[in-house]
């Protein structure tokens, strides 16, 4: 696909990377006064990096971000603590980017991975025709968002109307759920996966698998060595991650 976006996530905030000591004894969750649910650590709220305060819209999504408060050790690891990083993201970032994310979210429909089938092995474009054509048209008739698929790596453009659906319901979305999509794009390489898995029809996990077929065929066939299954768990662990994170803010 010769114009698929480079893989892009949102200009996330940075956890500190400092070597910051646990100062504190428990980690909870409590309504906040004015609105979402805060994270408490011995009763007060941590802040974001841009100093507000780490406040979610859902109970269960703050519980999230407060069990990885609660399971830090002697000194605090921000790789440990994904979800209060999406939420400091959406706190800090989104709110003022928004036409910018789902710019980006849109534009990976117009090179969707599900529309990019193999010229061969036969037995590897069968498998992308079964089971990437339903999520085609679960997008179709679920969301209007037709896209054609095509044989090899030629770029195939999409329709504007496709393209323009994507982007309108990127921007129906709250900022942490707009977070969490704007992540699970690039990490699927596809608008359809990832908001499959926004909307509760596939897993994270399912949506993984769906995204690397070509992947798994070729380590059916060569094997894989130990540093790429590492990175492979990693990734499948964050879309694991991001389907927690939006049935939380369900």
């Amino acid at each position: 696909m010769t114009d698929q976006p480079a893989p892009h996530r949102p200009r996330f905030v940075e956890l500190s990377p400092d070597r910051i000591a646990r100062f504190w004894t428990e980690a909870g969750v409590g309504a906040h006064t004015e609105g979402g649910w805060a994270v408490l650590l011995d009763g007060r709220t941590p802040k974001t990096p841009d100093k507000a305060p780490l406040v979610l819209p859902t109970e269960a999504a703050a519980r999230m971000a407060a069990d990885e408060w609660a399971a830090q050790e002697q000194f605090l690891d921000p790789s440990t603590m994904p979800a209060t990083r999406l939420a400091s993201t959406a706190i800090d970032r989104i709110g003022g980017a928004r036409e910018a994310v789902a710019d980006e979210i849109a534009a990976y429909a117009g090179s969707d991975v599900v529309c990019y089938l193999a010229e061969h092995p036969t037995a590897l474009v069968e498998r992308q025709a079964r089971e990437w054509g339903p999520w085609r048209a679960w997008a179709a008739r679920e969301m209007g968002i037709v896209l054609e698929p095509t044989s090899g790596i030629v770029h195939r453009s999409q329709s504007p109307e496709a393209i323009a659906r994507v982007k309108a319901h990127a921007l129906t979305l709250d900022d942490f759920r707009l977070t969490g999509l704007a992540t699970a794009v690039p990490l699927l390489g596809s608008a359809v996966l990832a908001l499959a898995v926004e909307r509760g029809a596939l897993t994270g996990g399912e949506a993984f698998d769906l995204s690397r077929i070509d992947e798994a065929f070729q380590e059916d066939q060569w094997g894989v060595d130990a540093e790429a299954a590492e990175r492979t768990q990693a990734r499948r662990a964050e879309a694991e991650m991001l389907d927690r994170w939006f049935r939380a803010l369900d």
